[in-house]
């Protein structure tokens, strides 16, 4: 993809993440790996579901800006984290999905071998600790999770899921939220069933060979 076509891009998926509630006013932020070590990153302060391509920021994986005349998101430096230990991640989305950030506010994951679609589209995830949103704590507090994850809970704070494109992490965010909304109704209903060992391993291994739907 050009890079004005991964713009637009990032500005339909921000569009795509306030329709669904995932985010409101400002909050939230999406970067994309371009070629050459460039990643496109969301303005600060600008609502995600009013982007034009020309508002979003071009920087390296330092972190220097290269083009654009907003400032990057403030929470860049997660994002650049992830991308500098997961080589294989092309694209990055936080957002606030409602009843997964209660999860986290709960102390609660979604860790849990209990929905299909969750096991096969991101696998476990976990609670990450609470680090300060915007700055250098939390790209090193989400480190070592992102390592081995593909959608993280951000305790007290929200979601980050990744993917090797745009659409994959923002499917995953989706299907988050879409499943913590069935946990919860199934916790409200008095009794969470756990799928079974060898289901989980045979889902697991649907989700090794890249199949995401059920």
């Amino acid at each position: 993809m050009s890079r004005l076509e991964v713009a637009r891009a990032i500005c339909h998926v921000g569009r795509r993440l306030m329709e669904r509630g995932l985010i409101a006013g400002t909050d939230g932020n999406i970067a994309v790996r371009l070629a050459g070590d460039r990643v496109l990153v969301t303005p600060s302060g600008r609502a995600k579901g009013e982007l034009s391509p020309e508002d979003l920021v071009e920087v390296d994986l330092a972190g220097h800006h290269v083009r654009g005349s907003n400032q990057a998101s403030s929470e860049l430096g997660m994002h650049l984290v992830i991308l500098r230990v997961r080589p294989d991640v092309g694209a990055v989305v936080h957002a606030h999905p409602p009843v997964a950030t209660g999860f986290t506010i709960a102390g609660r994951t979604l860790d849990e071998d209990v929905i299909p679609e969750l096991v096969v589209q991101t696998g476990p995830v976990p609670l990450v600790p609470y680090a300060m949103p915007g700055t250098p704590d939390l790209g090193e507090t989400i480190a070592p999770y992102a390592r081995g994850h593909d959608a993280l809970l951000l305790a007290n704070h929200g979601a980050v899921t990744m993917g090797g494109t745009l659409d994959e992490a923002h499917h995953r965010m989706e299907s988050l939220e879409h499943s913590a909304r069935i946990l919860l109704t199934a916790r409200l209903l008095g009794r969470v069933e756990a799928l079974r060992p060898e289901d989980v391993a045979r889902l697991l291994r649907l989700r090794e060979q890249g199949e995401r739907e059920m």
